[in-house]
């Protein structure tokens, strides 16, 4: 890739002031639908959520996986595929990949009351009692993810012709996933890379801490492209559940987290991604506004949101069987 079409691309993802869409709703749905379109990425600036709050997180995501190797695993629960708590190092592989991606994760999912039909295959949460603040922090960073990407996809719902509240039910008690991401120092010489080239499972990804170099979008030229968020920021994604609702027109990015160069690879990076999942039960069918003569359908056949991310988490490597 030369210099200028480097250039062009970088300019062509451009950061969007999510405060903006309470002057001009319109015209926030239309920045945010084409950079949806074109890069199947957006950044976002203004987003709402606490910088206090967020500052907490970073510390005690720190904190929790600074603790002793053993006092971590008691957190790891295989029989819950990686949706609760604790997964170490080396467990997670990206499709088809040949090698475990670099990186330890905690996850944090949606508390549900007793008798919820969800409650058979959304696992309670797992928290350290090593870190008492811990529980408070991320239910309170949780929420303020949901709130900012239900705002996000009202826009989408717009744009799309949707109308704004169309997303509302469709993601109601979603099986939505907060994931603290650890990745520690490497060796020059270590084998695979961070996170291995994918595509997200779910609707859309808001992801904090894509400051720390090594983030990569595969652009539709077929070059990776770095990505480089305002301080703060929120880098958003599309994920395989809108772009099979969207017919492709909306496409689920590859990308990826390359190593640092050798010189930075005794320095650990953090990230915070939200994965906001459409509700277990939602069929996710192609919309009709996404089919006609030039783009048939695609996805013909209708698969609810649950069967379709267990068959995924299959091909990651988070559930056996």
């Amino acid at each position: 890739m030369n210099m200028a079409d480097a250039a062009s691309e970088i300019e062509g993802v451009p950061a969007l002031s999510l405060a903006s869409a309470g002057v001009d709703a319109g015209a926030f749905s239309h920045a945010l639908g084409r950079s949806f379109e074109d890069y199947g990425f957006a950044v976002i600036v203004d987003h709402g959520i606490d910088a206090a709050l967020i500052a907490k997180g970073w510390d005690l995501t720190e904190r929790f996986f600074s603790l002793p190797e053993e006092t971590k695993h008691a957190y790891h629960r295989a029989e819950l595929a990686g949706s609760r708590g604790y997964t170490p190092f080396g467990v997670e592989i990206a499709k088809d990949a040949d090698k475990h991606d670099l990186k330890e994760f905690w996850h944090i999912g949606r508390d549900l009351p007793a008798g919820h039909r969800f409650r058979d295959h959304m696992a309670d949460n797992v928290w350290p009692s090593e870190i008492p603040e811990f529980e408070p922090t991320f239910k309170a960073l949780y929420a303020a993810f949901d709130h900012a990407g239900n705002r996000l996809l009202s826009a989408i719902g717009n744009y799309l012709g949707l109308g704004s509240d169309w997303f509302t039910p469709a993601v109601q008690d979603g099986n939505s996933v907060m994931r603290l991401l650890h990745y520690p120092p490497i060796p020059v010489d270590a084998e695979g890379i961070r996170a291995g080239a994918h595509g997200d499972i779910n609707l859309i990804t808001l992801l904090l801490g894509a400051e720390e170099g090594g983030l990569q979008l595969l652009t539709k030229r077929g070059n990776w492209l770095p990505v480089f968020p305002p301080k703060g920021a929120l880098v958003i994604n599309v994920g395989d559940m809108l772009e099979r609702l969207t017919n492709n027109r909306m496409p689920s990015t590859i990308h990826r987290v390359i190593n640092p160069p050798p010189e930075r690879r005794h320095i650990a990076r953090y990230s915070m991604p939200f994965f906001l999942h459409l509700a277990s039960d939602f069929l996710i069918e192609t919309l009709p506004s996404c089919i006609d003569d030039a783009h048939p359908n695609l996805y013909p056949d209708p698969i609810t949101a649950d069967d379709f991310l267990t068959q995924r988490l299959r091909e990651i490597g988070l559930l056996k069987g």
